[in-house]
């Protein structure tokens, strides 16, 4: 069986969300920053189970307001990633109350979490001090070194497959 989902990535800009992508669909890894202007689009097939499922995946342009992003780039959106840079504290301060936008505003939307770049700081450290915050991240991945790439794309898919 073949079935297709939308997956928009968002987030701050800068935080890795087009190195996210690059990691899964292409394997490849840049250290040159570009920005992304509106949005690009790419695809990758995965397995569920025994479900073929294609992921159409928008890398969207960072915002620093989820709430500034433009309505059209997000509808008909089966699953969001949201995605955070641990080295830099706007990019996760308003973490609760953006997924909380998106769960109010998306309902049917999966949405999963994660914190790019984890090579560059202590996980552990990091975790205890996002729940002082009372923030809690999915994953915690590098897309320069392809840490836990897979399996995030891996986990959105289930998600979106099984509405869970």
């Amino acid at each position: 069986m073949n079935s297709s989902k939308k997956v928009v990535l968002v987030g701050h800009f800068g935080v890795g969300k087009s190195s996210l992508i690059s990691r899964f669909v292409h394997n490849t890894f840049s250290d040159n920053y570009t920005v992304t202007i509106g949005v690009h689009i790419l695809k990758k097939e995965i397995k569920i189970e025994e479900l073929n499922l294609t992921l159409i995946i928008w890398d969207i342009e960072g915002k620093d307001d989820i709430q500034k992003v433009r309505s059209s780039y997000l509808l008909g959106t089966s699953g969001f990633v949201y995605v955070i840079d641990p080295t830099r504290l706007q990019t996760y301060e308003h973490f609760n109350e953006e997924i909380a936008f998106l769960k109010t505003n998306y309902p049917a939307v999966q949405i999963v979490s994660v914190a790019n770049k984890a090579d560059l700081i202590d996980v552990e450290n990091f975790k205890s001090s996002l729940a002082s915050k009372n923030i809690e991240i999915d994953f915690y991945a590098s897309a320069k070194e392809g840490r836990e790439v897979e399996n995030l794309f891996q986990t959105i898919g289930f998600k979106m497959v099984y509405n869970v």
